[in-house]
């Protein structure tokens, strides 16, 4: 394996990674806020589903998206009759299976922050007459910001390490769903290992230093909170 598709499959990784952490912000900051505020036995039901990739085995959640993204199936026909390409086998195919993966590692997060808040405080703004974007914005993101950087890392670490969903939706096409952990695995398949061994390297030290800045920002935060709330 040539440094070039080496730093490709970074790429392409960094690039899935960045793409997915964004879409499930977007995506699920709504469905967390819904969940949080649904009081009814549906919201059970609502939570296993959101949880689901967390007990489903990758390679089970990646073969039936693999049956839906086929050119003869639903939203894999529709999808390529529009742009004329195949959802199965492209970036855009893992970039929706990373998004459905890694879920529940942004909207739990979350979802506890949004339940753990209240509505005091909401109450209040209201009664100030802030309307509810102007209350998410003062109030809601600055108490949760601390959950909202640990969902955004996590989801963005999730989608690093992934592989199973990953090689049945994309396979292993250069420059277009090769990642990291699959580049690693054809090192080792090939008996490689010095450059598995430099692939696993950079996947353990991006994923150790990820996490010891979510445990600082973690700490700072609940510091800064004490800090506040001291005589």
């Amino acid at each position: 394996m040539s440094s070039n598709d080496a730093w490709l499959a970074l790429y392409t990784t960094l690039k899935l990674a960045g793409l997915t952490t964004v879409i499930l912000l977007l995506l699920g900051t709504p469905l967390a806020w819904y969940m949080s505020k649904l009081n009814s036995r549906y919201k059970v039901i609502l939570e296993a589903i959101v949880a689901l990739p967390l007990v489903l085995p990758p390679t089970v959640l990646g073969f039936y998206l693999l049956i839906l993204f086929s050119p003869t199936n639903g939203p894999g026909a529709w999808w390529k009759s529009i742009t004329g390409q195949s959802l199965a086998f492209s970036f855009t195919g893992i970039l929706i299976g990373s998004v459905i993966y890694s879920l529940p590692f942004v909207v739990q997060p979350l979802q506890k922050a949004f339940e753990q808040l209240g509505d005091s405080l909401l109450e209040a703004g209201a009664m100030l007459c802030a309307n509810s974007i102007d209350r998410f914005f003062t109030i809601v993101l600055p108490m949760t910001k601390a959950s909202f950087i640990t969902a955004a890392s996590l989801g963005f670490a999730h989608t690093v390490g992934e592989f199973g969903v990953v090689l049945m939706i994309g396979g292993n096409i250069p420059g277009e769903t090769r990642v990291l952990s699959i580049a690693l695995f054809d090192q080792v398949e090939a008996l490689n290992y010095a450059t598995a061994h430099w692939l696993a390297a950079l996947l353990l030290i991006g994923s150790m230093v990820l996490l010891a800045l979510i445990y600082l920002l973690n700490f700072n935060h609940e510091r800064n909170v004490k800090d506040r709330v001291a005589p």
